[in-house]
């Protein structure tokens, strides 16, 4: 592709042919303000505020769409765009409320950070704003339209990257909303509660319903035996909460906060995702062997499952009928372990930090009590459990190394890459492998399955079976293979199926990013946990010691009888229809 030259402020740059004021101004070093863009997402000038001046041009311009040409002359630093982007964002600021300091995002909020840096001091205008509704239906998201600025953020991703469809500019003027239609609930709706919409909200117009009073309240009553467990994707996520860069590791940090905050025991999601591997990958090798539904589809990802069960009810046989780990987890922590202990699973209070807001909704389905208790009392994000830290007055950066807990906190470097896209698969094939074919195997890294691409395809030979593989991240990616295996297009073995980009690492309940370019910062999560992978003794999920244990004390073997009532699950059929007045339409 041919190269375009032009300056801006002064500075020249080239930038390839296409590209856009704002993509040449980020390669010189210039920033644009900016509200409503998402690299590789949206570019709609919906906001206003990087409008700029080009010379020879009558009028300011958006830089996020408007198109490079040779010898362009561009100025970001005029009295007329600094006049103008002052305009805009006071009009924002005139029809948004002004409680800041109680706002969820106070100090990671995009608008506030705008009006500082252009120096608001002051908003002249006043007058009428449109009704404001709160919708707070479901376990797992909030929607706040009143502080929402209209970027349509939340539209494109919902629309563009998972293909779920279910919230739409509503009206017009000065009554446009972002909503559902006819202004419905996001529980009665198709919403996979993803919660992408989330980790792209410039405002506190999304964000996840809050447990800490909760949680707080288990750790101080005498009569709880309050444990808890970190998913994989927490280690290398949570210190950006407390100013580290992305990308750093936090695993023995993490393991001493939760410890000060008053856990009785301080446990790893990584132990139940050993297990899920153990289960899943003798599951996968039974289907090949004795003619199951295949392609086998993973089931660790509980908006990817919701998904499935709105827009392919009709092919939920081949999801894998593992509970996730988060849930495996709670139901051995609520039998095996509470036995162990002599503690009743009753009094036991078992609590979740996860980087899903949809694991929220998955702790409160009903099939997931098979102990005959809930397996998970309460689900946190990475967010929330950074706010109770926060509360404890822990300094986490200064906080020494300590190891999580025994039996429960031992766990492999299978069990890490699970906060990765393509992490699950790798770590099944591990274990499929050496299941297969009863040989070690020597180079446990597959790197087939590892990358950015959305859909990635691999074989695999185990014994002198091939074995074909894919992996997906993002709903719309799923959905395109769904469909072909719908229309009897697909010949895959095993499919691994991610709702957020990147996996775990990119969840709705992650730290948010300023940095425009989310997906760089996935990328560096993901670095950490490979990281971490390479540097554990044990890469195996069945070589776990503790998992081995667990099978001879209590659950006898693979998709045994036990293994099955507490390990597995069902799905529901739920389809596209959705609720208005208590009638389905």
């Amino acid at each position: 592709m041919s190269k375009v030259n032009l300056t801006i402020d002064g500075i020249k740059v080239s930038v390839e042919e296409g590209s856009t004021i704002l993509e040449a101004a980020k390669k010189a070093g210039v920033k644009i303000p900016t509200l409503c863009y998402l690299p590789e997402i949206q570019s709609i000038g919906a906001c206003r505020m990087c409008l700029v001046e080009i010379e020879g041009s009558s009028k300011l311009q958006c830089a996020c769409m408007y198109p490079v040409s040779e010898g362009m002359v561009v100025k970001t630093n005029t009295p007329a765009v600094h006049k103008a982007r002052k305009f805009v964002l006071e009009l924002i600021l005139s029809n948004h409320p002004a409680d800041c300091l109680t706002c969820i995002r106070n100090g990671n909020c995009e608008l506030q950070k705008l009006a500082n840096e252009l120096g608001l001091r002051e908003i002249p205008y006043s007058g009428e704003r449109p009704k404001a509704r709160v919708d707070s239906s479901n376990p797992c998201i909030i929607r706040d339209t009143e502080k929402c600025i209209l970027c349509r953020r939340c539209v494109s991703v919902c629309h563009e990257i998972q293909g779920v469809g279910v919230i739409f500019p509503q009206k017009r003027g000065f009554e446009t909303a972002i909503a559902p239609p006819f202004d419905l609930d996001l529980e009665d709706m198709p919403c996979t509660f993803c919660g992408q919409c989330l980790a792209v909200c410039p405002v506190g117009a999304l964000y996840e319903k809050e447990y800490i009073d909760q949680v707080w309240q288990a750790i101080n009553d005498p009569e709880k035996f309050v444990i808890v467990q970190t998913a994989p994707a927490i280690r290398a996520t949570i210190g950006e909460e407390f100013g580290l860069e992305a990308g750093t590791r936090c695993t023995g940090k993490l393991a001493a906060a939760l410890r000060r905050m008053g856990f009785d025991k301080v446990f790893d999601t990584q132990f139940g995702a050993d297990l899920t591997i153990v289960e899943e990958a003798n599951e996968l090798v039974y289907r090949m062997k004795k003619g199951g539904t295949l392609p086998m589809m993973t089931s660790c990802c509980p908006a990817w499952i919701k998904f499935a069960e709105h827009f392919y009810p009709d092919l939920l046989d081949h999801l894998s009928t593992c509970k996730s780990p988060q849930q495996m987890f709670g139901a051995i922590a609520k039998t095996y372990y509470a036995k162990k202990i002599g503690i009743p699973a009753e009094k036991m209070f078992v609590v979740s930090v996860m980087p899903c807001t949809a694991k929220k909704f998955e702790a409160q389905r009903d099939e997931m009590a098979s102990s005959g208790q809930r397996d998970v009392d309460a689900v946190l994000t990475t967010r929330e459990l950074a706010r109770m830290i926060k509360e404890a007055g822990i300094d986490f950066v200064n906080l020494p190394s300590e190891k999580f807990d025994e039996p429960l906190g031992i766990s492999t470097g299978a069990a890490t890459i699970f906060g990765s896209t393509g992490g699950v698969m790798e770590a099944a094939l591990r274990s499929a492998y050496e299941i297969v074919t009863g040989k070690s195997l020597a180079e446990v890294e597959f790197h087939q399955v590892r990358g950015w691409k959305g859909i990635r395809e691999a074989e695999v030979e185990m014994d002198g079976t091939v074995v074909k593989i894919a992996v997906a991240h993002g709903l719309s990616n799923a959905r395109f293979l769904m469909d072909r295996i719908r229309e009897g297009s697909c010949d895959y073995h095993f499919i691994e199926v991610m709702a957020c980009p990147g996996g775990c690492i990119g969840g709705g309940g992650q730290p948010i990013s300023n940095d425009h370019n989310i997906y760089e910062v996935r990328k560096k999560r993901i670095s950490a946990l490979y990281e971490e992978d390479r540097a554990m003794a044990l890469r195996k999920s069945h070589e776990n010691p503790a998992i081995r244990k667990l099978y001879e004390e209590f659950l006898g073997e693979p998709l045994g009888e036990k293994s099955h009532h507490l390990l597995h699950t069902h799905y529901t059929r739920r389809g596209v229809s959705y609720r208005r007045k208590n009638i389905w339409v």
